[in-house]
């Protein structure tokens, strides 16, 4: 594999983003200790921590539709524990996107369309041209169940936690679960994904298109 190709973790910022959720969670148990267990003021503080962490980042260029994503998970978990009267259902939100995502993922997999390979892809200009390299398909499709993995561990955790109402051990799972887990899953996905290509393969960056006839049904599921 081309020697030049950059990792996941640069071409996807996953250190940035893992931190901006990490924020929040810890101003919604600091306001909720400190308030003697007051929901409210737990859920006013992560609000108020989403909503700066939103506006640094949006100063720092990042995508809109991204920051406002985070942001409205943080008011959607305030939402949900203020209603509920429950500080653990606070991250109710956050373990129903992991759910979520775990079997989106690996959807996109059964379907040969797999999620890292649509981010890496647009991420790189590169629209769907690199579903008509067989192998880089192949590749993506392998590298994806490290992120199927990710989500599936995250649930392991967080689900008996939130069960039994455990709120800072939950607040210090996300923390310990957020960078080290995504920092992780890139590492190990990356090196899935160079494994997976034969030798001699140009990298990421330069997708090889199937020869005529061949693993054709690749560019047309």
């Amino acid at each position: 594999m081309h020697n030049g190709d950059e990792s996941l973790a640069t071409l996807l910022g996953g250190r940035r983003a893992a931190l901006d959720s990490v924020v929040p969670v810890a101003g919604f148990v600091a306001g909720w200790l400190a308030g003697g267990r007051s929901i409210a003021l737990g859920a006013g503080i992560a609000v108020l921590a989403g909503a700066a962490v939103a506006v640094w980042r949006l100063r720092q260029g990042r995508p809109p539709a991204a920051t406002v994503v985070s942001l409205l998970l943080v008011c959607l978990g305030a939402i949900v524990a203020l209603r509920t009267g429950r500080a653990e259902d606070f991250f109710l939100v956050r373990l129903l996107t992991n759910a979520a995502s775990a079997l989106a993922w690996a959807g996109s997999i059964l379907v040969r369309w797999p999620f890292l390979g649509l981010i890496v892809g647009t991420v790189l200009g590169q629209k769907a041209r690199w579903r008509r390299d067989p192998a880089l398909l192949r590749a993506y499709q392998a590298a994806s169940w490290v992120w199927v993995c990710q989500y599936m561990v995250r649930l392991l955790i967080f689900v008996p936690l939130w069960w039994t109402g455990h709120v800072v051990w939950l607040a210090t799972a996300q923390v310990v679960l957020t960078w080290p887990l995504v920092a992780a899953c890139l590492a190990v996905s990356w090196w899935v994904l160079r494994r997976s290509l034969p030798p001699g393969h140009p990298g990421l960056r330069h997708p090889q298109a199937a020869p005529t006839g061949t693993d054709a049904g690749a560019t047309h599921q």
